[in-house]
């Protein structure tokens, strides 16, 4: 099963159908939302496929984002979650609260996807590989990943600028 995951969009319509849109060209049958969408308009770029998000510290209008969520028939998770999917838990948080990242990394989790930080990266702590995404704002390139659970290939996908 292939995952697509993103953080970090803060209201980057365009951007973002551009990386949805790459993630499902590659098969992507799952994206997975870091947190810090900003803005509900950006949560409809994600209606196929099956999608989970997390809040992050720039996501003030929950509601708004969770309604936008329930329109294109996607999961909240709230600040954190886990979902299991292929036979692997995989963790999801946005990374800016450290005790919530220790209190996912402590359930030992296959995964723990994050962002915050919209540096990319792709590290083993213990028996759990945490995934940041980059970032499609405020980053030096703006980046997405697609994760092949099966094989554990972690591929990192830049998004380029419309042309």
């Amino acid at each position: 099963m292939l995952i697509g995951i993103l953080s970090d969009t803060h209201d980057q319509i365009a951007r973002t159908a551009r990386a949805v849109r790459l993630l499902t060209d590659l098969g992507a049958e799952v994206l997975i939302h870091c947190g810090d969408l900003t803005g509900a308009d950006v949560v409809y770029e994600f209606g196929d496929p099956t999608a989970y998000f997390v809040f992050g510290n720039n996501d003030y209008n929950q509601v708004g984002l969770r309604r936008a969520m329930d329109d294109v028939g996607s999961t909240c998770l709230g600040v954190s979650g886990e979902v299991v999917l292929d036979g692997r838990r995989l963790a999801v948080t946005h990374g800016d609260s450290i005790k919530e990242m220790k209190r996912l990394a402590a359930l030992a989790p296959d995964y723990l996807f994050f962002g915050h930080t919209h540096v990319p990266s792709d590290e083993r702590v213990g028996p759990t590989r945490w995934v940041n995404p980059g970032a499609l704002h405020r980053a030096e390139a703006w980046t997405v990943a697609l994760l092949d659970l099966e094989s554990g290939a972690l591929r990192l996908l830049t998004i380029d600028h419309a042309r």
